[in-house]
């Protein structure tokens, strides 16, 4: 099973949420503290990270594709 993140870059509220939980995918821009995907097919180890990512972004910039 393949995963894609998809991230809405305007809507991100530089909560860091994602950084904190999946740390291998998102990252986060020193300037102004906006997330970055590192990784927007992450291998099976980071799924679940991911995907609890998605869920706990408060600004829900985060999507998840899976196919």
């Amino acid at each position: 099973m393949t995963l894609r993140v998809e991230f809405d870059e305007p809507r991100c509220v530089a909560a860091g949420q994602c950084a904190m939980v999946a740390p291998g995918v998102f990252d986060q821009r020193d300037e102004d503290g906006v997330a970055i995907v590192l990784d927007a097919e992450p291998g099976p180890e980071y799924h679940e990270e991911v995907r609890e990512a998605a869920s706990i972004c408060p600004a829900a910039a985060i999507r998840v594709v899976e196919g």
